[in-house]
């Protein structure tokens, strides 16, 4: 049975929900599920933006075919060529041999890479439109956000922006399509967090290029494909956006990282998270590497203002789950952070100078000169190398 929302006069949802994929690009947990958000237009013309991953193409084909209700799909517009959205183009192209595809000259580049078969078809670029009936749409491309075929589709009748990877998120929707229909900031900020850090965290500088032609139109709803439609409050999400492209932090805060082995760098974190609530910073937020997935821990780095990286030393180098942090850190531009450094090693500590080296390759980290570095385990004679460095970071708050 077809399962659609209605998003507004003459738009409808037609996408899915999928609770059984594990992993988002066999890399990112997602105990929430994820959703594939698809749209059809019913204008003069019908018009289909995107499709969905084939693990809900059943769903998905029963739903437009129960908006479309007897008629053809004239248009298919596809904004985005990755296969979590593209899958289904040729399920689409078979049960509807009439339909013309839209894209990008890249866009039809990949459907030919991937194998797809499109014999009408309608090259776009930037600023080009069409018109549909009632409805008029024009195209902005926003290459490597987060692929470089990338586009947006806004409708300048009703101003909806189809908004393809932007503005996404991780989690199901589970019947509430609206962000008004759910908490966002208590259930969905840090799934859209997550979202945005290792999905298109690199591309910051695309992302305020698109955020720049978004002031230039009157956006009044966002319709991206994964997550909630937004129909009011854009801005705050919109602010999120701002933040996140510009590497700037979203709140004052301390996240501390730390691998250990065997409970000793462990307990050094702990003091140091200690400490640092005794004095007044309560916002703070401790991790394992070891046990929390990289994707928590980028999204975690672009929400704070100030990173704490404590380290054993393994094989004479930095322990390997940490490492694979930094330089996940590297990958996805991360910058703008204040870092302390504690090290620790039972025989040549090695960890604090390598993760040093890791974080000069980096883009405005500024390395506290306090710094905490111990032998096997912490004890009397550490004291004030921790206090030091709980003051640091402290005295650096207030400068910023």
């Amino acid at each position: 049975m077809e399962c659609v929302r209605k998003v507004c006069d003459d738009l409808y949802w037609v996408g899915g929900n999928d609770h059984r994929l594990a992993l988002f690009e066999n890399i990112h947990p997602i105990p929430r599920g994820v959703s594939y958000n698809s749209y059809l237009l019913l204008d003069e013309k019908t018009v289909l933006f995107d499709t969905v991953d084939w693990s809900i193409g059943r769903q998905f084909l029963e739903n437009v075919a129960a908006v479309l209700k007897g008629r053809d799909l004239d248009y298919l517009i596809i904004n985005h060529m990755e296969p979590d959205h593209a899958a289904s183009i040729e399920e689409i192209l078979l049960r509807y041999p009439n339909v013309t595809v839209i894209s990008t000259e890249k866009g039809f580049l990949l459907m030919r890479q991937f194998g797809f078969d499109v014999e009408k078809m309608e090259e776009v670029k930037e600023g080009d439109t069409r018109c549909f009936g009632t409805h008029t749409i024009t195209f902005v491309e926003a290459p490597m956000v987060h692929w470089p075929e990338a586009m947006v589709s806004f409708d300048i009748t009703n101003g909806v922006l189809f908004s393809a990877d932007a503005f996404g998120s991780f989690g199901a929707l589970d019947g509430k399509l609206f962000n008004d229909e759910v908490n966002f900031d208590r259930d969905w900020i840090d799934d859209a967090r997550r979202y945005y850090t290792n999905i298109v965290g690199k591309y910051g500088a695309h992302v305020q290029a698109l955020l720049k032609k978004a002031a230039t139109i009157d956006i009044k709803m966002i319709c991206p494909l994964h997550g909630p439609v937004w129909r009011n409050d854009l801005g705050y999400i919109l602010d999120k956006y701002q933040h996140w492209s510009t590497y700037e932090p979203e709140e004052k805060g301390v996240l501390i990282a730390y691998a250990s082995m065997y409970g000793n760098t462990e307990n050094a974190a702990h003091v140091l998270a200690t400490k640092l609530v005794e004095k007044g910073m309560h916002n703070v937020a401790l991790y394992d590497v070891s046990n929390t997935h990289v994707s928590q821990l980028i999204s975690e780095t672009f929400k704070y203002s100030h990173l704490v990286l404590a380290s054993v030393t393994y094989n004479l180098g930095i322990y390997p789950v940490m490492h694979n942090f930094l330089m996940d850190m590297k990958a996805l531009n991360v910058q703008k952070r204040v870092v302390g450094i504690i090290e620790n090693g039972s025989w040549a500590p090695k960890s604090g100078s390598l993760m040093k080296e890791c974080l000069d390759e980096m883009k405005q980290m500024s390395i506290l000169n306090e710094e905490l570095s111990f032998v096997s385990s912490m004890n009397d004679a550490n004291r004030n190398e921790m206090d030091a460095l709980v003051d640091g970071i402290l005295d650096s708050m207030k400068d910023a």
